[in-house]
């Protein structure tokens, strides 16, 4: 899973993001979730593999990293240079080869690890996932800055992406399924 070549003198590109989407969960609290820290956790030492981390991703909420990226500046009254204009921009990790990922973060913690002025926008690993591939990236980089990094890519995240677009297809050697949740019960009758 982490082949991806990014850890030695890779950069930091932006894209312009297009709209800020409305937040999954108002009340989150930007921690990680469990299973996905426990889930790592093990991963790293070695206990679990990476097919336990994809499962406690998969349904799990992670964090894109926003940026203010400077489009315009101007000098002001006291003669120091100013910001004018600026838009949001979506940073991408590009690695030695030239491959871009997308970044995403489990909590707020290691999204501040990775960059303090960065802001987090709540999406599903499978929307994560769904727009890498849409933006042409070759992979998805989990808490690049730690405390445990974890790659997605190659096969696993196209299937993943073509999972969260309905267009599941055949790819060599993964399988993926979609769990829908259980529909909820309507309660006729109050309880007394």
């Amino acid at each position: 899973m982490a082949s991806f070549p990014w850890r030695r003198r890779a950069r930091v590109v932006c894209g312009v993001v297009p709209s800020i989407p409305q937040p999954l969960d108002p009340d989150d609290d930007g921690s990680a979730a469990p299973a996905v820290a426990a889930a790592l956790a093990a991963y790293h030492s070695g206990a679990g593999d990476a097919a336990e981390v994809l499962n406690a991703l998969s349904g799990a909420r992670l964090l894109v990293p926003v940026v203010a990226l400077l489009t315009e500046s101007e000098v002001g009254a006291h003669g120091l240079r100013q910001e004018k204009e600026s838009e949001m921009a979506l940073p991408k990790l590009v690695g030695q080869d030239g491959r871009q990922a997308v970044l995403a973060f489990t909590g707020t913690g290691s999204l501040s690890a990775w960059r303090p002025d960065a802001r987090p926008i709540q999406a599903t690993t499978l929307q994560v996932c769904q727009a890498a591939v849409h933006e042409g990236a070759a992979a998805v980089v989990v808490d690049v800055a730690g405390p445990v990094q974890f790659v997605i890519e190659g096969a696993v995240l196209e299937a993943l992406a073509a999972v969260e677009s309905g267009t599941v297809t055949e790819l060599g050697g993964v399988t993926v399924a979609r769990v829908e949740p259980a529909p909820r019960r309507r309660r006729w009758f109050g309880r007394r």
